[in-house]
C-alpha cells in the first residue's frame, strides 16, 4: 500500500469534530503555548485495538498542528499496576508507529503536586474528610431519580480537615477508615458532581514510589491535573467520560489554572466477535483460555502482531473508519480486509499444502530431481524468482482429488488432467488405499512435454494446483484462527463461564502440514500468501529450532469487500 494512499486517509481521518475543536481554538488564541494531547493508559494490561484507535486520534491531531504528543501512564491505583505492563504498552506503541519518543510521563510522579493542590481545595472550604464507608457513601449519593444528601462530615472546619488529611498521609488511619471527598453538590443531577471521593487510604506498595505514599487520588481528579501540569491543551477522551467532564471542569477552576486543557469526548470503536473489555481480557488470560496477553485471536497490539497483522494495516483500518461522536460497532472483516490489502502487496508467494495427499509419478525418474524457475509474486516481477525442486514423489492437497468427483468439481480426479504449478501435466494411474479404504497415495504418470514456461500449447489442462517436492520439502505446524467469540450475545450473560462463550472452533492446529524448501529457513513474523490457502506468519512466540510454526493471519476470502459488491 502506498505512501500517498496512507497520507490520504490519515488526512481524511483528522477531517473531523476534533480537528474543528482544535483549529477554532488556536484561531481564536486560546492557548499561548503550542497544541499539546496526551494517551493515559493505566498499566494493568496490554493495549488493545480500541486503544490503537484512542492513540490514534490524539498522536494524529497533535501531528497534523505541529505539536506534542504525550505518553502517561496512569499510576494512580497501586493495586493492579506493574512495571511489565508500562514496557509492554511503550513498545506496542513503538511497533504501531506511535513513538512518543522522550515525552513519557506516569501520573504517580505527580503525587507531591496533587497532595499539594488538594491541600489547596481543603483550605478553600472545597474538600472535607469523611468517615462513612463505602457502602454508607454510596447510598447517601443517591440515584439517577433520587438526589443524594449531605455526609454528617461535610462541615467539618478547614483545621480539622487539614489535619485529618495529614495524619491519612502519615498512615495512622486503615484502608477504607477515611477518605477524601470534593465538597461540590449532594443534590447535583450529576452523580459524578455529588461529593466524589479525590482520595482513598491504601496501605499498598506502589510499583514506582514504593512504600512513600498510603494515600492515593482517584482518578478523576488526577486526570485534568496531570494534563495540566504536562501543559496539554487537549484532553481526548472516549464518550463514557462525558459525563466525568463538569468534574474536570470544577477541579481546574476551583484551583485557579490559567489556560486550562480542554476535554472532549468522542464515541468508542467496537468490533464484532472482540473482547476489548480489559476485565474480560485478564479474565481469559488469568484463567488460561488463551495463551496469554499476546495470544493471536486476542484484540491486543501484541496478539495481532503475533498473528501477522502489520502496523500499516492497522493504521489504515482505523483511518477508513474515521472518527464518531457516538459508540460505534465496526465487522472486524473490515480490519482483516486492511490486512489482506496490505499484505497482498508485500507478501511473497510459496507453496505449502496443508493437508498432504502423496503423489508418486511412475515415469520419472527414480533417483533424479530438477530445479524449477517460479516468480515469489504472481503480479509483481520486481519481487523475483526462485528456484524449486521437482522429483518423483510430491505432495498435494488431499481436497484437491476426489475419487468420484461431484458435478462442478474441477481439479484432480480420475478423468481430469491436472497442472502441477511451475512443472507438468500429470494424469491419474492408481489409487492406493490402506486396509481401512483411506486413499494412502495417487499413482500418476507426467508429460514432460508440458513442462511451464516451455511454450506448452497443447491440451489444456482441468486446473492448476499446488504441490511441495516430497524428497525436499519440509514439516510445519500451521494454526488456523477464527473469532473467540462467534455469539456476542454470550458476552452479556455473565452467568455463563468462558467455556461457554468462547468459539470451540477459533483454533485449529494442523499438525503436519508440508512447505517448499525455502521456507523452512523463515524468520519469525515473516509473513507470506500460501498459494490458495490465505496468508500466514511465523509464529513469534513458539517457534524454535526443532519446531516451525506458521499462523494464518487472513484467509484469503474478503468477505467485507465481497459484502459490500
Amino acid at each position: 500500500m502506498g505512501k500517498e494512499e496512507f497520507d490520504h486517509i490519515e488526512e481524511k481521518e483528522q477531517s473531523s469534530f476534533l480537528q474543528r475543536i482544535v483549529e477554532k481554538d488556536l484561531e481564536e488564541g486560546v492557548y499561548s503555548r503550542e497544541v499539546c494531547t496526551r494517551f493515559p493508559p493505566e498499566p494493568n494490561g496490554y493495549l488493545h485495538i480500541g486503544s490503537a484507535y484512542a492513540i490514534n486520534i490524539s498522536y494524529n491531531i497533535a501531528k497534523k498542528f505541529g505539536g506534542k504528543f504525550n505518553l502517561r501512564f496512569d499510576d494512580t491505583n497501586p493495586l493492579k499496576e506493574d512495571k511489565e505492563y508500562v514496557e509492554a504498552i511503550i513498545e506496542d506503541m513503538k511497533w504501531a508507529g506511535f513513538d512518543p519518543g522522550d515525552r513519557i510521563f506516569y501520573g504517580s510522579d505527580y503525587f507531591q503536586q496533587l497532595y499539594d493542590y488538594a491541600l489547596q481545595l481543603i483550605e478553600k472550604g472545597k474538600a472535607y474528610v469523611c468517615d462513612l464507608t463505602p457502602e454508607e457513601i454510596r447510598s447517601y449519593r443517591g440515584t439517577l431519580t433520587e438526589t443524594g444528601k449531605n455526609s454528617p462530615y461535610r462541615d467539618r472546619s478547614v483545621e480539622e480537615n487539614l489535619d485529618l488529611f495529614n495524619r491519612m498521609k502519615a498512615g495512622e488511619f486503615n484502608n477504607g477508615e477515611k477518605v477524601l471527598r470534593a465538597k461540590i453538590d449532594m443534590q447535583s443531577p450529576n452523580i459524578n458532581l455529588r461529593d466524589p471521593i479525590i482520595y482513598r487510604i491504601l496501605h499498598e506498595d506502589h510499583y514506582r514510589q514504593g512504600n512513600q505514599w498510603c494515600i492515593y487520588p482517584m482518578y478523576d481528579y488526577a486526570h485534568p491535573l496531570q494534563d495540566a501540569i504536562e501543559g496539554v491543551t487537549h484532553s481526548m477522551c472516549s464518550i463514557e467520560f462525558k459525563d466525568h467532564r463538569p468534574l474536570y471542569n470544577w477541579t481546574l477552576e476551583e484551583l485557579e489554572l490559567t489556560e486550562p486543557p480542554k476535554q472532549r469526548e468522542f464515541g468508542r470503536m467496537n468490533l464484532t466477535g472482540v473482547v476489548t473489555s480489559k476485565r474480560f481480557l485478564r479474565e481469559l488470560v488469568a484463567e488460561g483460555y488463551v495463551d496469554g496477553w499476546d495470544d493471536p485471536r486476542l484484540p491486543t497490539l501484541r496478539g495481532m502482531r503475533r498473528r501477522g497483522y502489520t502496523p500499516e494495516s492497522i493504521k489504515h483500518f482505523l483511518g477508513e473508519i474515521g472518527i464518531s461522536k457516538d459508540e460505534s460497532t465496526v465487522d472486524v472483516s473490515m480490519l482483516e480486509h486492511s490486512v489482506r490489502e496490505d499484505l497482498r502487496d508485500r507478501a511473497p508467494s510459496m507453496m505449502a499444502v496443508m493437508n498432504p495427499l502423496k503423489v508418486v509419478i511412475e515415469n520419472y525418474p527414480q533417483d533424479e530431481n530438477e530445479f524449477l524457475e517460479v516468480q515469489n509474486h504472481p503480479k509483481d516481477p520486481s519481487m523475483g524468482t526462485r528456484q524449486i525442486t521437482f522429483s518423483r514423489e510430491v505432495y498435494i492437497e488431499r481436497e484437491d482429488f476426489m475419487e468420484n468427483p461431484v458435478k462442478g468439481f474441477k481439479r484432480f480426479a480420475p478423468e481430469h488432467e491436472v497442472r502441477l504449478r511451475g512443472a507438468y501435466f500429470i494424469k491419474l494411474v492408481k489409487v492406493v488405499k490402506d486396509e481401512q479404504g483411506e486413499i494412502k497415495e495417487l499413482r500418476c504418470t507426467y508429460d514432460p512435454e508440458t513442462k511451464s514456461g516451455s511454450g506448452f500449447t497443447g491440451r489444456k489442462p482441468k486446473a492448476t494446483i499446488h504441490w511441495v517436492d516430497g524428497k525436499n520439502c519440509k514439516s510445519a505446524e500451521a494454526r488456523l484462527y477464527e473469532k473467540l467469540i462467534e455469539d456476542e450475545e454470550l458476552l452479556k450473560d455473565k452467568t455463563l463461564s468462558w467455556d461457554k462463550r468462547i468459539n470451540t472452533d477459533s483454533l485449529k492446529i494442523l499438525k503436519d502440514i508440508k512447505i517448499e524448501k525455502a521456507l523452512g529457513e523463515a524468520k519469525k513474523e515473516e509473513k507470506f500468501q500460501f498459494i490458495r490457502q490465505g496468508f500466514y506468519t511465523v509464529d513469534n512466540k513458539h517457534t524454535t529450532e526443532e519446531k516451525l510454526i506458521f499462523n494464518r493471519i487472513v484467509p484469503l476470502k474478503d468477505s467485507w469487500k465481497k459484502g459490500k459488491k
